[in-house]
């Protein structure tokens, strides 16, 4: 565990205390994971979950037919 000391304005702190009651946590320490948790979850990105791999791994190994340009394309769908 990490331990660190923080300065927060009195609106922070009023804030860490509104979260703290709002879910029923022991401690603003709680209360500050809770919001790096909620943090994590919305804005970075996401692990994918394991049968969405598999899924792409499927289609990766699938047979494709490869193409230099449009119009090779075009040719052969005509």
């Amino acid at each position: 565990m990490v331990q660190s000391i923080i300065d927060l304005s009195e609106r922070e702190d009023r804030i860490l205390n509104i979260v703290k009651a709002k879910f029923g946590l022991k401690n603003k320490s709680e209360a500050v994971a809770l919001i790096a948790k909620i943090y994590e979850d919305s804005f970075l990105e996401p692990e994918l979950r394991p049968e969405y791999i598999e899924k792409l791994e499927k289609i990766r190994k699938g047979k494709y037919i490869k193409f230099n340009s449009i119009d090779d394309l075009r040719k052969m769908t005509s």
